[in-house]
């Protein structure tokens, strides 16, 4: 076991609150200053606020500049665990081709 793989496992029990399955959703969360905007992609309890505490961050978008940083290990383990990207972070993948790695 790697490195990385001990630290995702580490965050897989912020799946477990009081005993019940928390839905996670991967999802933008706005930063960034105004008119220059930059995407986190996280994954993220989907009762929480768009800016607030996410499970764990998973990548970078940066659509003035065209830019996307991801960290495919970490999106592939929350897909697997039943993380549902939402429409936006879905195209992101896509165009990356991270989704077909998954199927």
């Amino acid at each position: 076991m790697t490195i990385h793989d001990s630290l995702i496992e580490s965050i897989a029990h912020r799946f477990q609150i009081r005993g019940m399955n928390v839905m996670v959703k991967l999802r933008l969360k706005r930063c960034g200053r105004k008119q220059r905007a930059i995407y986190q992609i996280v994954a993220i309890d989907v009762r929480s606020r768009r800016e607030g505490r996410d499970l764990r961050k998973v990548g970078l978008y940066d659509p003035i500049n065209n830019q996307t940083y991801l960290n495919v290990p970490a999106i592939l383990y929350f897909i697997e665990k039943g993380a549902q990207p939402t429409e936006t972070v879905y195209d992101i993948l896509k165009k990356a081709e991270v989704i077909n790695l998954f199927n």
